[in-house]
């Protein structure tokens, strides 16, 4: 039997996360990748106010990497968010695993991210202060988290292995 999400503190963290994570993906993240016919008024009008408010030049004019970044979005963190809702809740041993690879990679890219926009001249270090405010929880987050299942991973593997971390020899 699977034990309780709210006795798992972090992976109540990270449900959290997730829950919220997929509706700005499919609100604000992904909107570009609508149809323009089956785009709904509440997609445009949050996207204009975020595009209003923060004047995030990847949502303005969007450099051919970030397009790349909200492609894998949609292929890989939209699926993988749904997954991981339905596996944290059940305790999936694969959990670990599959959070790993989301973690590096959204390190990564938020990192790309970030290090672009402290580039941006045109923007005061206020904006990018508050730009700074959107996008460096998600680097927080996704550094714990691989840190987190790198941590579980190991942990596994050594106990697997008998709990020393040498190799077994075999013949």
């Amino acid at each position: 039997m699977a034990t309780s999400i709210f006795s798992r503190r972090l992976d109540l963290l990270y449900l959290v996360f997730f829950a919220i994570h997929i509706p700005i993906m499919l609100l604000v993240d992904l909107a570009p990748l609508y149809p323009t016919s089956m785009k709904p008024a509440i997609v445009s009008q949050i996207r204009t106010w975020y595009i209003t408010t923060y004047r995030d030049q990847f949502f303005v004019k969007p450099p051919a990497w970030f397009n790349a970044y909200t492609w894998m979005e949609a292929i890989y963190h939209m699926p993988l968010s749904g997954w991981a809702v339905g596996a944290l809740l059940r305790d999936d041993p694969k959990v670990p695993l599959h959070l790993l690879i989301f973690a590096v990679q959204t390190a990564m890219t938020t990192l790309t991210c970030i290090t672009d926009y402290l580039s941006w001249s045109s923007f005061s270090n206020a904006e990018k202060l508050e730009l700074g405010k959107l996008y460096v929880p998600y680097l927080i987050l996704s550094v714990f988290m691989g840190v987190d299942m790198f941590t579980r991973l190991e942990r596994r593997l050594s106990f697997t292995s008998g709990g020393t971390g040498s190799r077994v020899k075999t013949a």
